[in-house]
């Protein structure tokens, strides 16, 4: 099950190290590829809010096989149509298999464990869960860029590997249990003998606020890491713009991994610390007269760390506040606040610099709205946890 939501996620952003290539071999603007990353994120989104209904029809096996099958029949689309609508077609249908896997892994995950284990904690396949929702995007473009650099066909083989990847997926999910219960009309039953519930569990507004302005920043690092790279820094390397996005989103694995026995607010408080020097690093190493990777790297892998601790941070805080059945929707609410936080700064970034603004000054302009927006929604989730909070394992 980890495995077929790693492979989703990692497809989600595989071609971010190809742009440069598709910019030169369709002559796209700027502009064109912000519309092809919007229709991704509106695609993802989308689903996002669907996934807790299509569950209950076809249960969560049924989700994860679908969300596969989809990944699948996007690598095809985009290996085999070489043209812009192809690569828009691809990326929808991209959209919506991330959609399907991210809103349903990983409290699909924690209802395998607890399936396992009825006594055990659900920290653990918690943890893989948003350990791989985030580790699994810097996979993609780590594979992509090393292809890209080194292997023929750069904007067709990475997707025929992932065809072959979700094969194995399938294989694998045919095994698995079930542990929702598809067509059954259970959530009408719980309204109706708890009247007194809420139709919609809502996601408390600070966890969604510090889950948003946690990824916008990882969003500007990710969207613009390529161009900078590629031009202010001297270094257009595919592999090393891979490598790029693998060291940030890594970095976010790690600091999920070894924050397991510390309170959630200190969690929480040392990722927005990390994100906020991550940015101004980042400001600093595109602004400087002699810009430097090795600033750009390291703000880079403190930005992915601070994400990752406010991601795991607020996903424990949700998740055990949660009554088992609410789960599903809470998740799906988390996670459209991490993609919106994805998606705003490239596609704000993207109208920035089609209207003429430089990549410095866009970055900078950036980084102050979401660095704001970091520390404010940070020190909200801090001051609501009470002082003898648990470790945010």
């Amino acid at each position: 099950m980890a495995y077929a939501f790693l492979i989703v996620m990692a497809f989600a952003t595989l071609p971010s190290p190809l742009y440069g290539l598709y910019r030169v071999r369709d002559d796209l603007s700027a502009f064109t590829i912000t519309i092809i990353y919007a229709i991704f994120a509106a695609g993802t989104i989308v689903t996002l809010g669907r996934v807790p209904s299509i569950a209950g029809r076809v249960g969560r096996r049924g989700v994860m096989l679908a969300a596969v099958a989809t990944m699948m029949v996007s690598a095809a689309v985009l290996a085999a149509w070489k043209d812009l609508p192809g690569l828009l077609v691809g990326r929808l249908l991209t959209g919506v298999a991330v959609g399907l896997a991210a809103g349903t892994a990983i409290t699909y995950l924690i209802e395998l464990q607890v399936r396992a284990n009825p006594t055990a904690s659900m920290s653990r396949a918690r943890t893989i869960g948003t350990s791989v929702n985030v580790g699994a995007l810097g996979v993609g473009p780590l594979i992509a860029g090393c292809l890209a650099q080194w292997a023929s066909w750069p904007l067709t083989l990475a997707y025929l590997v992932f065809l072959a990847f979700g094969a194995i997926a399938v294989a694998g999910l045919a095994t698995v249990a079930e542990t929702g219960s598809p067509g059954r009309a259970a959530p009408v039953k719980q309204l109706t003998a708890r009247p007194t519930r809420s139709r919609r569990p809502r996601l408390p507004l600070p966890a969604a606020a510090a889950t948003l302005f946690a990824y916008s920043s990882m969003g500007l690092f990710a969207g613009l890491s390529g161009l900078f790279l590629a031009t202010t820094l001297g270094h257009p390397s595919h592999a090393l713009s891979g490598a790029t996005l693998f060291l940030v989103f890594s970095c976010g694995v790690i600091s999920q991994l070894t924050t397991m026995n510390l309170r959630a607010s200190h969690v929480l408080g040392l990722g927005t610390l990390s994100m906020l020097l991550g940015l101004a690093l980042l400001v600093a190493s595109v602004r400087l007269s002699s810009p430097s990777l090795g600033l750009f790297l390291l703000s880079g892998a403190l930005i992915g760390a601070g994400s990752g601790a406010v991601f795991k941070g607020t996903t424990g805080i949700v998740l055990e506040a949660a009554v088992p059945e609410d789960r599903l929707a809470m998740t799906s609410a988390l996670l459209i606040a991490l993609f919106i936080g994805l998606s705003l700064p490239v596609i704000g970034a993207g109208i920035a610099l089609n209207q003429g603004a430089t990549a410095p000054n866009t970055v900078l302009g950036f980084a102050i709205i979401v660095g704001l927006g970091v520390a404010l929604s940070g020190w909200a989730l801090i001051s609501r946890q009470p002082k003898t909070s648990q470790p945010a394992t």
